[in-house]
């Protein structure tokens, strides 16, 4: 077995132990406030940011100190700003903190930046390390507390960042302050000894006025998520399903690192470099979708931004209606800028005879008035249902502009389409003499832009429906391919939204390939 997976896997083991044996936090009893603060103290740093050269160590805050308030240049009327990690086994802050810290100086170069210096005591075995968040978080409670008093800091103000454990550590501060905080953004919270425990042990949405989560490791090995599953916050969001990111799978890292624990740290960093990227692509936001699950996301019914449906994602998530845990979805690409463009495609299908288990691959080509994509392979769970309107999510990495023109194809051996060209392929020149009725026919194509919101309904613009038959080719790299191919055109019916032109020129072609 690889060191490496024999080393995870006896940490989930440990993990899954201490989860039976040590699942209540310390802190609930008596005494906690006396051990845990003696255990703390001195070993908790804040260190204010002032420059980007993050060669420079900067200041160090401490609570009813005056004098290094004024030495660091605290600014009470400006946003202040923390920065939590969480459990490290280096003992050294890892290479996201400084890309964090730098993308927050450039975004917000007046804010008190502040980054929170607990590895002393986050740098032990997990489960000590998870039962010292809460005496960390009455720490910056304090630290809060101290500068609302003296310096006149509104709370409101405040905005809290944290990782992992971080994130829960920052749930505990904003228990303990003196007042409401304006703001926690939680990235990808620990989900070991967190996981289904009672709101007062973790981060909540009760723990600040506007509480953001990005998921982005929920994926379960022997029990245990490193992120959490649940959702925790007023917004929840998951990007590609809060489990596998693109870039992040096993042979990526290998060939990139030879290191399978960079699989696990990819994945849970991610939601790091997702933050990161919303602060420094503000041109370019990323748009989250409400929706009650991951399989209904990718089925494409979930892109509406109607009743604040849909948000921003990281620094640029915006406070909603107040709610609690609305879990929303969206797909990222593997590599920053991450934000790309969700399209719902509604397509209604029959066929005057049934075919059993026709379930080919599908793929859709979108054209439009900057470029065009490539054939994108598009997911469907449940098999391509005749006589019935089929939703599918399409997800492209660039913008494409106004859309144009769509293609739609299908590749596979599928015996129940090979059945079907075999019931056609004498009749296929029948067709245009009205000698025999069309096998397939596409009755209506309906598109919807996530991120634009705008919608267009497209029919045929000479035939009620688009009538398909299939036309035989030759092989190609070994594969038995065919092509269904039509002649008629496809036209935009009506339009739902009253700046659709993007809509407005016609759907020309739509093809079949099995």
């Amino acid at each position: 077995m690889n060191l490496n997976i024999f080393l995870l896997w006896t940490f989930l083991q440990y993990v899954s132990s201490a989860l039976g044996e040590n699942s209540v936090l310390k802190g609930e009893d008596e005494g906690f406030e006396s051990t845990d603060e003696d255990a703390v103290h001195g070993k908790i740093k804040y260190n204010m940011r002032k420059s980007l050269d993050l060669d420079q160590e900067g200041c160090y805050l401490q609570t009813g100190k005056k004098a290094c308030l004024e030495e660091c240049g605290f600014n009470s009327r400006a946003k202040t700003i923390f920065i939590i990690h969480g459990w490290t086994m280096s003992g050294i802050f890892e290479t996201w903190m400084h890309k964090l810290v730098s993308a927050v100086m450039q975004r917000e170069n007046e804010a008190n930046l502040v980054v929170v210096d607990w590895i002393p005591l986050a740098q032990q075995l997990y489960p000590d390390a998870v039962n010292h968040t809460r005496a960390v978080g009455v720490d910056i409670a304090k630290m809060l507390n101290w500068l609302q008093e003296e310096h006149k800091l509104p709370l409101e103000n405040v905005h809290l960042i944290g990782y992992s454990l971080g994130a829960h550590v920052a749930g505990f501060a904003g228990t303990y302050v003196k007042g409401t905080l304006g703001r926690i953004t939680g990235l990808d919270p620990a989900g070991p000894m967190f996981e289904g425990v009672e709101e007062e042990k973790r981060l909540s949405p009760d723990d600040a006025d506007f509480v953001d989560v990005l998921h982005t490791y929920t994926r379960e090995a022997l029990g245990v998520s490193i992120g959490i599953q649940q959702p925790i916050g007023d917004i929840d969001i998951y990007p590609n399903g809060g489990d596998v990111q693109p870039g992040c799978a096993l042979s990526e890292m290998l060939a990139a690192a030879g290191n399978f624990m960079e699989v696990m740290k990819c994945e849970h960093e991610r939601a790091v470099h997702l933050f990161v990227d919303s602060l420094m692509n503000k041109e370019h936001m990323s748009y989250a979708y409400q929706c009650t699950g991951p399989d209904r996301f990718k089925k494409g019914v979930c892109l509406s931004c109607r009743k604040n449906r849909c948000n921003n994602i990281g620094y640029n998530a915006r406070k909603m209606r107040k709610r609690r845990n609305s879990k929303m979805y969206l797909k990222t690409r593997a590599n920053t800028p991450f934000g790309g463009y969700h399209y719902q495609m509604k397509m209604h299908v029959f066929n005057r005879k049934q075919f059993d288990n026709a379930d080919p691959t599908f793929y859709v080509k979108l054209y439009g008035g900057h470029n065009d994509t490539e054939n994108i392979f598009v997911v469907h769970a449940d098999p391509i249902g005749l006589n019935f309107t089929n939703t599918f999510l399409v997800f492209t990495e660039e913008d494409i502009g106004d859309l144009l023109k769509i293609r739609l194809s299908w590749e596979g051996d599928s015996e129940s389409f090979s059945s079907v060209f075999k019931y056609i392929k004498n009749s296929f020149w029948n067709w245009n003499a009205n000698a025999a009725k069309p096998v397939l026919e596409i009755r209506r194509i309906r598109v919807k832009a996530g991120e634009s919101q705008k919608k267009g309904s497209f029919v045929g613009s000479s035939v009620p429906s688009m009538k398909v038959g299939w036309q035989e080719r030759g092989k190609e790299k070994g594969e038995d391919m065919r092509q269904i191919s039509s002649e008629g055109q496809m036209k935009n019916h009506s339009s739902l939204n009253a700046n659709t032109s993007a809509f407005a020129a016609l759907l020309a072609s739509v093809g079949l390939e099995v």
